[in-house]
């Protein structure tokens, strides 16, 4: 897998930089205190729950590979999303940076087209985004009922109204408008491709016809991926499934620091959180810790530095470790051949 390493390098350079602002904000020595409380049980179970959410949305990926007729095992299935987390967490922009390196890996090692390879992947991250929305309403309207919502909180839920407005309205109007899409992005991307190809030795000339055909098979493998209704409700549990553990994650993180909060309220931040890893840094790297902690406090009532401890712990174990891990997936599938 071709990663361009300067790019990345200095995403993760402006990731240390938004790291050591927050910790600066927060107060070192304070952050420092709150680590102090954690001990080595905690450490493991919260790394548990933390691999158990990537596990929990690798078999997501699986299930709709078997919807787009991919046969694949469990454990290449789950290798398969670690590289792909991988892929998300060392390019900018989260997923849109990830997607089209991920339906490479996906595509080398399952010996399918590129196109139902990223239709695969495109599926299970628009499939990802209905339980947050879900999760972040259920959480926005118990804390609605419980406590006084603050201007702060107003705003968080302007957004995720919107986007559980936006989006699917949007996604609706994409696949209904296809036809029409599928020739606008035909007419912009044919003379890029063919630009680029000719500076690339052994590559055929590109024409508009084969860029037109290969656009209409990703739209006919997310049509496949849709109309699977059996697959698509359990790719969607899996999902589901993946963000409650991700909300054990950061709920067992304060918890350990000593500040236990209701789960629901978890259920607000880290849906709305996980928005930031649009910011142009790898995975969001810094953006969703910062995103964390701005949530955590006026929601749960901690401090600062209790907030950025456990914004980084729980980060740590579903950010960090699943970057080390998944770059290890990603060089072992590389070396095996398809199946």
């Amino acid at each position: 897998m071709d990663v361009d390493l300067p790019k990345v390098i200095a995403g993760f350079l402006g990731t240390a930089l938004v790291l050591g602002v927050l910790a600066y904000l927060v107060g070192v020595s304070e952050l420092l205190a709150a680590f102090r409380l954690l001990d080595l049980r905690s450490v493991v179970l919260i790394t548990a729950t933390g691999l158990a959410w990537l596990a929990s949305w690798g078999l997501a990926l699986r299930t709709v590979l078997t919807a787009l007729g991919i046969s694949t095992t469990v454990r290449r299935a789950l290798l398969l999303y670690a590289s792909a987390a991988f892929a998300n967490n060392v390019t900018p922009f989260g997923q849109a940076g990830g997607e089209p390196v991920s339906a490479l890996l996906i595509s080398r090692s399952t010996g399918v087209e590129y196109e139902r390879g990223l239709a695969a992947i495109a599926s299970v991250d628009s499939l990802n985004f209905v339980p947050s929305i879900a999760l972040a309403l259920l959480g926005l309207a118990y804390y609605a009922a419980r406590f006084t919502v603050g201007d702060r909180l107003l705003v968080v839920i302007a957004v995720v109204v919107g986007l559980a407005i936006a989006v699917p309205v949007g996604a609706f109007l994409a696949w209904r408008s296809r036809e029409r899409v599928k020739a606008t992005v035909t007419r912009v991307a044919t003379p890029m491709l063919q630009r680029l190809s000719r500076h690339i030795p052994g590559v055929p000339s590109i024409e508009r016809v084969h860029v037109r055909e290969r656009i209409g098979s990703f739209y006919q493998a997310i049509g496949r991926v849709a109309t699977d209704r059996r697959q698509l409700a359990t790719a969607m549990a899996f999902s589901a499934l993946g963000w409650l553990f991700l909300v054990v994650t950061l709920w067992l993180t304060l918890s350990t620091l000593g500040h236990p909060v209701p789960l629901t309220i978890v259920f607000i931040v880290v849906p709305v959180g996980t928005i930031a890893s649009v910011a142009p840094l790898p995975g969001g790297a810094g953006g969703v810790e910062a995103a964390t902690v701005l949530l955590l406090v006026p929601t749960t009532g901690v401090s600062a530095a209790t907030a950025g401890a456990a914004a980084i712990l729980y980060r740590g174990s579903t950010y960090w470790l699943p970057t080390v891990l998944g770059g290890i997936a990603a060089s072992w599938l590389q070396g095996r051949p398809s199946s």
